[in-house]
C-alpha cells in the first residue's frame, strides 16, 4: 500500500498544479500553458489506473473499508484535474470570456510564463537560489518539468539543467529579462 499512498501524492500534487497552471492559463490567456495542463491530465489518469490496479490487486477482506476510501481519493483527485481541464479548454477552444472576467483579469499585476531553458544560458547550470531571480527580475519559479518528471514549487538548491521547462510568475515587465536568462544571449 506505499506505493499506492504515494502515486496518490503524485496525483494530488499534478492535480494541484494543473489547477495553477489552468487558472495561469485563462488569466494570461497562454495557450502554452494550457496545453501543459491537457498533457498532464494523461499523467492522472495513469496514476488513478494504476491505483485502481493495485488496490484490486491487494484487497484482502479485512481491508475493504480502506480500499474503497482509497478509491474514493483516487476518484476526486481524477475530477479535480479533470476540472483544471476544463478551465485550459477554454484558453485552448479559443472561447470569449465574459466582459466581466475579461476586465478583471486585465487588471492583474502578475504574468506567467513557461520557457524552456537553453544549452549555455545564464540559467543553466544555476540552481534557483544561485540565480536569484525571484529578487533579481522578481519572478518566481512555480514548477519545472525534466523530461516527464515535473518539481512542483521547486526547492531553491535544485539545479536548473538545458531542456528544463520552467514555469514561472512575476510582473509582465521580467519575461523580458527572463526570457535572455533561458537564451544563449
Amino acid at each position: 500500500m506505499k506505493e499506492v499512498e504515494k502515486e496518490l501524492i503524485e496525483m494530488k500534487n499534478t492535480s494541484e498544479l494543473m489547477l495553477d497552471l489552468a487558472y495561469s492559463s485563462l488569466l494570461y490567456h497562454n495557450r502554452e500553458i494550457a496545453e501543459e495542463v491537457f498533457n498532464l491530465e494523461q499523467k492522472v489518469n495513469d496514476l488513478q489506473e494504476s491505483v485502481i490496479m493495485k488496490i484490486l490487486e491487494n484487497n484482502e477482506d479485512s481491508e475493504t473499508d480502506k480500499s474503497l476510501i482509497l478509491l474514493k481519493v483516487a476518484d476526486s483527485i481524477e475530477r479535480f484535474a479533470d476540472a483544471a481541464l476544463d478551465i485550459a479548454d477554454v484558453v485552448l477552444r479559443d472561447i470569449d470570456l465574459h466582459p466581466v472576467i475579461k476586465k478583471s483579469l486585465e487588471d492583474s499585476d502578475e504574468f506567467m510564463v513557461r520557457r524552456e531553458i537553453k544549452k549555455g544560458s545564464f540559467l543553466d547550470g544555476k540552481t534557483l537560489e544561485e540565480s536569484e531571480m525571484a529578487t533579481k527580475i522578481g519572478m518566481k519559479v512555480i514548477a519545472i518539468r525534466r523530461g516527464e518528471n515535473w518539481a512542483y514549487g521547486p526547492d531553491k538548491k535544485i539545479k536548473l539543467k538545458a531542456g528544463d521547462v520552467i514555469f514561472a510568475r512575476g510582473p509582465k515587465e521580467s519575461d523580458v529579462p527572463l526570457k535572455g536568462w533561458v537564451e544563449n544571449e
